[in-house]
């Protein structure tokens, strides 16, 4: 296929996403109780406590919460048609168990959507992304505990009926598979020695399903014509060789991932987890009532993240494993990689999107893809990211062979389109964005935002909806 055959659809959301924790900062500013995020020093793969003398980078992050306005203008001028972004519950509910939502968190929330509707620009909202309130975790050990059902869905209730008017796309829980890798970050849980690892995160998730499945009943009662997805950190496990082995270890990768999407697209437990749970010695906490909700509550979009591919051996002994985006996986001799070592492939994209497209038939999403590297500012203030445009140019065009496949695509926001404070590693140094923020590591710097060449050329993409790819 030639890449002028692309057709992106009429309506297609090109845009960017962010995370409140990430860029709001004014952590304590009107009435807004502490999150998991607010006591991570160093990124969400350290300890779940804050490092003595070491600043908080979410504490300030760019500061979007006082230059929102500034910075929806910006990707408005970019051509937006949708920004996802995330509601900080802790901004809603303090502690996360009161039964009345502060005002003044809902304020400024209609004010931002406002904004954004100002410039005809789709808000994709998170209810819950990497910042759950710190409260549920010390007073109910996070969500290995039921009651945080019925907190989530008070929760996504007063939302729900405050911007009915202004948010039709909704997504539960960002990356849900996170609790297989970090429990405290997904899930507000620490898991202590000797305690049964699987079963408490496979509990969690479990109560995470049903949080989604209440949301999304909320959701279609309260906003009609309102649209419920879920989200994984997405990716294939390639076999590493053609041993049979390897073939059925990659399968099983797969569905460590898939099994969240099987339950909330599908409605139900897939058959194969009968056998993780014999072996693993789990017992589910799993009512009729669950099931019902899981069964006549499905999401109707399947939103991804997506930054790179593994591979998958029976036998990984000697071979050299990489990271990148919460798993590990055998290095893939075949492909490049970014600075951080997450190797990078256009295809698996295409792949990754007809994979959950002939496994669900749902409209699909992709709600983060991004290159995180180090930018330079020259004299002249310009910042020649051209790395930057080759990675998204080439993902992009991957998604449009999608569509011509025959997937179902929602639209394409890439992560982090002006620079953030990285998740994983919790600095400022690993940038994202087609603009770029004067702060470092250490927090120092005037905040000042700069566009860099790929904000031009991702105004180009929008603008001629993908033709110019």
């Amino acid at each position: 296929m030639k890449q002028t055959d692309m057709q992106f659809p009429e309506g297609f959301l090109w845009g960017g996403a962010i995370a409140a924790n990430q860029v709001e900062g004014a952590y304590q500013e009107n009435g807004k109780g502490l999150s998991i995020a607010d006591i991570l020093a160093n990124g969400i793969f350290n300890p779940p406590y804050e490092h003595p003398g070491k600043k908080n980078p979410y504490h300030e992050a760019i500061d979007f919460y006082h230059r929102y306005e500034e910075d929806i203008a910006l990707f408005a001028e970019m051509g937006f048609k949708a920004l996802r972004t995330s509601i900080a519950w802790t901004r809603i509910f303090p502690n996360g168990d009161e039964e009345t939502p502060n005002e003044a968190g809902l304020q400024f929330y209609d004010q931002l959507f406002d904004c954004m509707r100002k410039y005809n620009i789709e808000p994709v909202v998170t209810l819950s992304h990497y910042e759950m309130p710190l409260g549920l975790v010390k007073d109910y050990g996070g969500w290995r505990n039921r009651k945080l059902i019925e907190f989530f869905e008070r929760y996504a209730i007063a939302v729900f009926k405050r911007y009915k008017d202004k948010v039709k796309y909704w997504i539960a829980f960002n990356e849900i598979n996170v609790l297989l890798h970090i429990p405290f970050v997904g899930g507000g849980t620490v898991i202590e020695e000797g305690e049964n690892k699987k079963q408490i995160i496979y509990q969690m998730a479990h109560y995470q399903h049903v949080a989604s499945a209440l949301a999304a009943k909320a959701c279609h009662e309260i906003i009609p014509g309102s649209q419920m997805g879920c989200m994984i950190a997405a990716g294939p496990y390639y076999p590493h060789t053609c041993h049979p082995d390897d073939i059925l270890t990659a399968m099983e990768m797969d569905r460590q991932v898939f099994f969240f999407t099987d339950v909330m697209a599908r409605g139900y437990y897939p058959t194969y987890v009968k056998r993780w749970f014999k072996e693993y010695d789990v017992e589910l906490d799993l009512t009729a009532e669950d099931e019902q909700l899981l069964k006549q509550h499905t999401v109707d979009y399947i939103s991804f993240s997506y930054y790179k591919s593994r591979c998958a051996s029976a036998d990984p002994s000697g071979l050299e494993m990489v990271s990148g985006n919460l798993a590990m996986g055998v290095k893939n001799p075949y492909l490049k990689a970014s600075e951080w070592g997450w190797q990078i492939d256009p295809t698996g994209l295409r792949f990754t999107l007809n994979q959950l497209y002939d496994r669900y038939q749902k409209p699909l999403f992709i709600v983060e893809n991004g290159f995180g590297a180090v930018d330079t500012v020259e004299e002249d203030q310009s910042i020649h990211d051209d790395y930057r445009i080759s990675y998204l140019r080439d993902h992009m065009i991957e998604a449009g062979k999608a569509i011509e496949d025959g997937v179902e695509l929602l639209g394409f926001l890439s992560w982090g389109p002006i620079d953030i404070v990285s998740a994983s590693t919790g600095e400022m140094k690993k940038r994202y964005g087609y603009i770029y923020v004067d702060k470092d590591n250490e927090g120092n710097g005037t905040l000042r935002r700069i566009k860099k060449k790929s904000f031009d050329w991702y105004k180009e993409v929008i603008a001629s909806n993908g033709q110019s790819l």
